[in-house]
């Protein structure tokens, strides 16, 4: 049995390539996953779920080795089981088919390249940021009250008014009232 698996990191991405390319070698299943690849396989159902589902003999079809996982470490991990049940691996876009040597050391060089892709572009995207905030650059969302409304904030709660009351008259949540007293408490 063919057994299809595509994954996409966020909800603004959908399926279409990978789902026209697993229908069109053929795949009788197709599992689907809106998750980081980064995350531990334990937290990923789908890849689960399809790792389980698959017998001796079958084989499962993925686009792009990062659609299955983004370390060298899980990829290798994850053939290793496969292999050891009987299982075949073969990645469309990157012609390896593990039943065969070239396919196996195809798999393991494309995969060790894949991490370091992800290791370079994790190191520019800090290096970006760095020099953004060098730069003056702020990160995160903006400031909703003013230092004066915090102050005011602080001395009404002084005085007796509620977090739900104080929440609903600066349009904060709850918790933001709480993180403001906290960090407010010397005023």
């Amino acid at each position: 049995m063919k057994i299809g698996f595509m994954r996409v990191s966020t909800s603004s991405q959908n399926f279409g390539a990978q789902k026209d390319l697993l229908e069109d070698y053929g795949c009788d299943k197709i599992f689907c996953e809106k998750v980081s690849g980064a995350m531990d396989t334990n937290n990923r159902v789908e890849l689960q779920s399809c790792l389980e589902f698959a017998r001796e003999g079958d084989e499962i079809v993925i686009t792009k080795l990062d659609r299955l996982a983004r370390s060298t470490l899980h990829l290798t991990q994850i053939a290793a089981d496969l292999d050891k049940r009987g299982i075949n691996l073969v990645v469309l876009q990157q012609n390896i088919d593990t039943r065969t040597p070239t396919g196996k050391l195809l798999f393991n060089m494309l995969s060790s390249i894949a991490e370091f892709e992800l290791s370079l572009r994790a190191e520019r995207v800090r290096d970006g940021i760095k020099k953004a905030k060098s730069n003056g650059v702020k990160f995160g969302a903006k400031r909703k009250l003013t230092d004066t409304q915090v102050t005011e904030m602080v001395e009404l709660r002084k005085d007796g008014m509620l977090i739900r009351e104080l929440s609903e008259k600066y349009g904060i949540s709850n918790d933001s009232v709480y993180r403001l007293m906290r960090e407010n408490r010397n005023t």
